[in-house]
């Protein structure tokens, strides 16, 4: 006597787990069309004070040059969703900053001369000629806004995403700062491990829950590296972790801002909290903005501080609107 494999009631059951699967099949399908029709990038290194920097670049060489500089805890492929976006031509160059993505780590604290090195290293070799507009995120936007005052004629438009300055300190506050960087040193921190990409997807849904799936999808490829164990780790030094043993002085960032001659497009996003910590509501401090000798000021709706995730098509429009 023959058995079945299946009874006659087990067929709801088939057609169920048959249309389950076209419709896994029709999400990868489209995380993979979505992957295809993103802008195709290139990676060069350059030697930069003795490290190799990775520099990824979107775009034919012909067309005009645009920088992106990222932020702390970030790389180069995040602004894959912002040029995506962009309407024109464009020859984009975005660094990993020393010690991110698929630059050289060297397991040292990082300095902020280090980082305009590297800057400069990277406009001395694909711009040597020509002022160019600079976009930068956060750490990035800091950087750029420095960068724009100490050589001014080096950048054509600076657009700051968020790139505010830190916090003001004092003098007074020196003796416990090393304290806090040298016990840093004796007892240092990693990054946490993940067990594999999906779970980093998550984790940055988390963090960020504007992204989108598939963009957490992206990201997660290419900030996770795989260690020894099979599990996956953070593209990022974690040395990055150390704070920095000289105070931040605003007075010095406001000096080399008020010598920039580019306009200066300072972008904030509306439900940014590191922006509702730094400027609480009764707080002076975006006094600090008016050192700025030709700026212009966008609050970006539905948008924290990551905007260059949350709305990279708005993103896109600001910046070509702003440097046409």
């Amino acid at each position: 006597m023959l058995r079945y494999l299946f009874s006659p009631d087990d067929g709801a059951i088939i057609a169920f787990i048959f249309q389950l699967a076209i419709i896994k099949w029709e999400m990868v399908q489209k995380v993979a069309d979505k992957i295809a029709a993103m802008k195709q990038s290139t990676s060069e290194f350059l030697l930069v004070c003795g490290y190799r920097l990775h520099v990824r670049i979107w775009g034919d060489e012909t067309a005009p040059v645009l920088v992106m500089l990222h932020g702390w805890g970030d790389i180069s492929a995040s602004w894959q969703f912002v040029v995506d976006e962009l309407r024109r031509d464009w020859r984009v160059m975005a660094l990993d900053w020393r010690g991110f993505g698929k630059s050289e780590w060297h397991g040292e604290p990082y300095f902020i001369p280090s980082y305009l090195a590297e800057l400069d290293a990277l406009l001395d070799h694909y711009a040597p000629k020509t002022a160019v507009p600079i976009v930068g995120h956060s750490m990035g936007g800091n950087m750029v806004s420095l960068y724009a005052g100490i050589y001014p004629s080096r950048v054509s438009h600076v657009i700051n995403l968020e790139g505010f300055g830190m916090r003001r300190t004092a003098p007074e506050n020196a003796p416990e700062n090393y304290d806090r960087w040298l016990r840093q040193l004796k007892q240092p921190r990693g990054f946490r491990h993940y067990a594999n990409r999906e779970d980093l997807a998550v984790r940055l849904c988390r963090d960020n829950p504007r992204l989108t799936p598939e963009q957490a999808k992206f990201l997660a490829v290419h900030i996770g590296i795989e260690n020894e164990s099979g599990g996956i780790d953070i593209a990022i030094d974690p040395a990055h972790r150390l704070k920095n043993p000289v105070l931040y002085r605003i007075e010095e960032a406001m000096a080399c801002w008020r010598r920039i001659k580019a306009p200066v497009l300072l972008v904030t996003g509306a439900e940014s909290k590191i922006a509702h910590r730094l400027f609480p509501p009764g707080s002076n401090e975006r006094e600090r903005f008016k050192n700025y000798p030709n700026l212009k000021e966008v609050l970006l709706a539905d948008s924290g501080h990551n905007m260059h995730h949350d709305q990279p098509a708005a993103v896109a429009r600001l910046i070509e609107d702003f440097v046409s």
